[in-house]
């Protein structure tokens, strides 16, 4: 079977090309190709079909074979694939998700996807939809105290296509987020699990971010909850409409247009290599 690792800002996916290969098991595919040491190594797997609704559909499965939603980083990838493979020849164009169809627009440098601009739609906020239970019963959960392996956090919740948690601390740079991100995750609160950003607000356009995804851990990105930050941090009045996320992996530039509740997502998506690998 033929693939290509990619990756956006350090947040890496083996990717297929359903069009061409065919996956019997997707779960069990996704844990093999995930394993970084067994393995092709990456945070999952996501394919790309045709869809009846879109110009492509995106599925992705973490790297514990667990179906996710929706993947900002991963779907940047997507359009980069597509464009650079000659699938397509617009610049703008649509990709079904779990979550929705979804918007891209690609940059172009000598004739390859440089960085891409996703309109990642609408963000949720009420409790039940993200889903998460909020400790006092109110309907959205913005700057609400939870008690977090023995610990208060203040946090706010949005759905940006998958649930997430953010929570603002003084230096995300030294936190043990081996002890707490699994914490988070299994929370009680989020009857689905939960990413969880750990943010440290610089200024009111950047914003440094750690982020522990439901199913992988700890990643190097997350462009979902790039999103999610931004809302949250616009929510709680601690930044601009347009900020800058510091991840490991890179930065991505988040624009949260209220007027129409859109938020759009801008960053980079990088092929690393392809191969072939016996399923």
């Amino acid at each position: 079977m033929k693939f290509t690792k990619m990756h956006g800002c350090g947040n890496d996916y083996v990717y297929v090309n359903v069009f061409e290969e065919q996956i019997k098991d997707e779960k069990s595919f996704a844990i093999k190709v995930s394993d970084r040491h067994f393995g092709i190594g990456s945070d999952g797997l996501i394919t790309i079909g045709p869809s009846t609704v879109a110009d492509f559909r995106m599925c992705m499965y973490n790297a514990d074979g667990s179906e996710g939603s929706m993947c900002g980083n991963g779907i940047r990838c997507v359009a980069k694939y597509v464009y650079d493979h000659r699938m397509t020849e617009k610049t703008t164009f649509t990709v079904e998700t779990k979550s929705g169809i979804k918007t891209l627009t690609v940059s172009v440098k000598e004739g390859l996807v440089d960085t891409v601009r996703v309109n990642m739609g609408a963000p949720v906020l009420t409790a039940k939809d993200i889903p998460a239970v909020s400790p006092s019963g109110a309907e959205q959960i913005i700057h609400e105290t939870i008690q977090v392996a023995g610990k208060p956090y203040k946090v706010t919740c949005v759905s940006m296509g998958n649930p997430h948690c953010v929570t603002q601390l003084p230096d995300v740079m030294h936190m043990d987020i081996e002890k707490v991100g699994p914490a988070f995750e299994h929370h009680e609160m989020f009857p689905d699990r939960v990413n969880t950003e750990f943010i440290e607000v610089l200024s009111r356009t950047e914003v440094n971010m750690r982020v522990w995804e439901r199913g992988s851990g700890e990643t190097l990105a997350c462009g979902t909850g790039a999103c999610a930050t931004a809302v949250a941090c616009m929510l709680n009045d601690l930044t601009e409409d347009s900020v800058c996320i510091h991840l490991l992996g890179g930065d991505l530039q988040i624009t949260y247009d209220r007027k129409e509740n859109l938020v759009y997502l801008e960053g980079p998506a990088t092929t690393v290599f392809t191969g072939e690998i016996e399923e």
